[in-house]
């Protein structure tokens, strides 16, 4: 039953529609795979054993969505109703959510599996998937490597076929990067297209659910089911109507931004991305080079505001609702005790970012770092207005390098931060983006960044997936 993992969401649907599997098998499928393999690469948090429990796969007739009965897993700082959440932390290491997300919600609405929950940095604050609390999660393709962050136990399952699709959330990468080092399709929507209620707030205006799938259609299909205004979500908004898929690349405009081809890009991922462009060409595209001058400063800016938006959304876990409540019980004295013990379960890297955003926040300090770093952000956003007005989308890098290995940066936190170099401009911005598998550098998988206009994630799909089809990366699996 290998050849499931090559499908496409479609394809699925209409073998159990017609019979020829069943939902129940394609479950079994899937956690067989989870039982054998996922001891070696820690993907899973929460294994849903229990994931066919009261369900109806008779009802397939009735529902019209493709993703009725696909087995998904789900990022672990996604509320899922009476499922552990985690975050990745010790802090809510028995913590169960009392309610789904709004895309899980969307999800059960028209019938999908749960199979579990994916493991992540924790409190999605990471680069690598090193941070979490209950151990890295290792690369399907060399088990030395990193499977990339945050969102890299979702990356990792959907590679080696631990589950067909998966939402994880993307704050400055945390779905793209993943994807790159995995050698699967990442999807980040337009700021607001998807609800964030329900997601663990991390960076509030830079936090956005996406998809990790095998397939670009795939990405489609599940991002045409969990977008949508949400009236628990200030920021969400309606997405326009999705087009048709195209039948050709003539008349597309590739943006390629100079900036993204200097020092620091990895010979070997430039070669690829190069490669990639140039079948853009070849597909009838044509190429444009274009300037994203601000470019040099968008990983500062983020990453300063990255920082204060952290040390605002990390105060709620202090162990009055979440963590260690108990306060007679553990022999704590006072609330600073209590504070104290909660704390101290955090990583370092949470920590580090905490105090770096108390500082930055700080009296004194505010106007010469977060105030400043707002008024870079409306320079980059308006670098991006200005080369939209003559392209379609942008093509580039995901990350500088392939997946680097387990340990490598750990102690050197610039090393990391660096890693996001290309995709937290697109956070800033609320852009979407999404990485394609472009190919491999001494048999690592690197992936093609593509970046789209606001609201414009259905034009940009439709380019990705003519680029998918002409390449056929996705047919390249890890041998577990």
């Amino acid at each position: 039953m290998s050849e499931l993992l090559i499908k496409t969401i479609r394809d699925l649907s209409e073998g159990i529609k017609n019979k020829k599997i069943s939902s129940v098998e394609l479950v079994n499928f899937y956690l067989d795979r989870i039982r054998k393999y996922d001891v070696e690469f820690n993907s899973y948090l929460t294994v849903n054993e229990d994931c066919m429990k009261g369900s109806d796969t008779s009802k397939q007739s009735q529902n019209k969505s493709l993703l009725f009965g696909i087995p998904a897993g789900i990022k672990d700082v996604i509320a899922t109703k009476d499922i552990r959440l985690t975050g990745g932390s010790k802090i809510l290491e028995n913590y169960i959510s009392p309610y789904d997300a709004t895309v899980v919600g969307k999800l059960n609405e028209v019938g999908y599996v749960l199979l579990g929950k994916h493991n992540c940095d924790e409190f999605a604050q990471g680069s690598s998937n090193e941070n979490s609390g209950y151990g890295p999660v290792k690369n399907p393709w060399d088990k030395s490597r990193v499977p990339g962050g945050t969102s890299g136990g979702s990356a990792t399952a959907v590679a080696a076929g631990f589950c067909h699709y998966a939402l994880g959330t993307d704050t400055g990468g945390s779905i793209r990067q993943p994807a790159s080092y995995c050698g699967v399709v990442g999807l980040k929507p337009t700021y607001g297209r998807v609800s964030r209620y329900g997601l663990m707030s991390m960076t509030s205006s830079f936090d956005q659910c996406g998809v990790l799938s095998r397939r670009v259609e795939d990405a489609k299909e599940v991002l045409r089911v969990i977008e949508g205004e949400d009236t628990l979500d200030a920021t969400s908004a309606q997405a326009p109507e999705m087009e048709d898929k195209l039948e050709t690349l003539k008349g597309v405009r590739v943006g390629v931004p100079k900036e993204y081809f200097t020092d620091g890009l990895n010979e070997g991922v430039k070669k690829i991305i190069e490669s990639a462009i140039g079948k853009f060409e070849e597909l009838g595209a044509s190429i444009v080079e274009v300037s994203l001058p601000n470019f040099q400063y968008a990983l500062a800016t983020y990453y300063i505001t990255m920082f204060a938006e952290i040390s605002s959304n990390m105060a709620r876990y202090d162990g009055v609702r979440y963590g260690i409540s108990q306060v007679d019980n553990k022999g704590l004295g006072d609330l600073e005790d209590l504070y104290r013990a909660n704390r101290a379960l955090l990583g370092e890297e949470v920590k580090r970012r905490i105090m770096l955003g108390t500082y930055v926040l700080s009296s004194g300090y505010y106007d010469a770092y977060y105030g400043k770093a707002q008024q870079v952000r409306d320079l980059i956003i308006g670098d991006f207005r200005k080369v939209f007005d003559n392209v379609d989308v942008l093509a580039g890098p995901v990350a500088p390098t392939p997946a680097f290995g387990i340990g490598e940066h750990l102690s050197d936190p610039l090393a990391m931060y660096l890693e996001d170099v290309y995709t937290v401009p697109v956070n800033l911005a609320g852009l979407p983006a999404l990485s394609v598998p472009a190919g491999f550098v001494s048999g690592l998988p690197v992936g093609l960044h593509l970046i789209g206009k606001w609201w414009e994630d259905d034009k940009l799909l439709e380019i990705a997936r003519m680029y998918e089809i002409a390449t056929e990366y996705y047919k390249q699996r890890p041998k577990l």
